[in-house]
């Protein structure tokens, strides 16, 4: 086997091994051995033959429960990474990430106007909040890129600062449905501190096709994404037409991102840590850097969220408490290292 294989079978093994963790691990702990029982057990040709020596209660927790929330971290996690890359790349930049660009802001203005204003009790309504944050998102990106645009071209400076002014605007536009809304306040507060408490194989089902569909995206655009960190005269000279691949780098990774902020609440720093400490040790080339960064930033956030149910059992600490906790040092990390590293 190749060393490029056996790397990828490491990486495969440690995504697996932390899975099954994440699943046994809980306020109701279930024995590793039974859940690759449980999980063999839904294979075709091979459950017939697994002996069925765990409880139906342990299976409900692993099925049904668990295994969603532990794959959906794993989704949201790759994506914000890989949509991570493509903005600090895009920008050349490495305080850029999605949140930056107004995706969170924007999902957390559509998530508010749904908790405060439109849905209903109980989980027909809750069911829908996705969509509703996933708009958001989506209005916000579209917003923040045409105040990013000078003379018909995308600019990264501009963009970053119609990313902030506009996150500030929205921010204060939820503060004041809030205020206004107060009996709603704990289901607001809930969504925008970021958790992936509750969600099932719906919200899986919603989220995976696009981060997928975004990743592979994302891979084709990797090689005109490394031409243009050279500079945009070197990529204009090499045949690489910088704008769109500007625009498609912003409508890709917003969409991913928007994906996953849309059924888990904002989650911040994922897409900020991940994708630089990579840089540091892998380099600049972006189709390595996007892969490497979907399975570590999977394993992150999975290792955060068993982190945020288990630590203080039973009481659950949302996850985006956790990765605030190790960002925020981070952040103040890079803005003390300074931000040259693309030149």
């Amino acid at each position: 086997m190749s060393r490029p294989l056996r790397r990828w079978a490491g990486a495969l093994l440690i995504v697996f091994a932390a899975a099954v963790a994440a699943t046994a691990l809980g306020s109701v702990r279930v024995n590793v051995r039974d859940v690759l029982a449980i999980l063999a057990s839904r294979l075709p040709w091979v459950g017939s033959l697994i002996p069925r020596t765990w409880s139906a209660a342990h299976q409900a927790i692993v099925l049904q429960i668990r295994l969603p929330r532990v794959l959906l971290a794993l989704v949201v996690g790759g994506g914000l990474s890989a949509s991570g890359v493509l903005f600090q790349g895009s920008l050349r930049n490495p305080l850029a990430d999605p949140y930056i660009i107004g995706v969170s802001s924007g999902a957390s203005l559509g998530a508010a106007v749904a908790l405060l204003l439109v849905i209903p009790k109980g989980w027909a309504g809750y069911a829908s909040l996705p969509l509703f944050a996933f708009a958001g998102a989506v209005l916000a990106t579209l917003t923040v890129a045409r105040l990013g645009q000078r003379r018909g071209r995308l600019e990264p400076t501009s963009l970053l600062l119609a990313g902030v002014a506009v996150g500030a605007f929205l921010t204060a536009v939820v503060s004041a449905l809030m205020v206004l809304r107060i009996e709603n306040l704990q289901d607001v507060y809930l969504w925008l501190m970021g958790s992936l408490s509750g969600r099932t194989w719906v919200h899986l089902s919603m989220a995976a096709p696009y981060v997928f569909s975004g990743l592979l995206l994302a891979l084709w655009l990797a090689k005109d994404l490394n031409i243009y960190l050279l500079g945009e005269e070197a990529a204009h000279s090499l045949g690489v037409d910088v704008q769109r691949v500007q625009r498609l780098v912003l409508i890709i990774g917003s969409l991913m991102a928007a994906a996953c902020v849309s059924v888990t609440g904002v989650i911040g720093f994922v897409g900020l840590m991940v994708p630089h400490a990579l840089r540091l040790l892998l380099g600049a080339e972006n189709r390595r850097l996007i892969l490497h960064s979907f399975w570590v930033g999977a394993v992150f956030l999975l290792a955060a969220d068993t982190l945020a149910r288990s630590a203080f059992a039973p009481l659950e600490v949302p996850v985006g408490i956790v990765t605030a906790f190790v960002g925020g040092p981070f952040f103040i990390y890079l803005l003390k290292r300074g931000s040259s590293f693309y030149g």
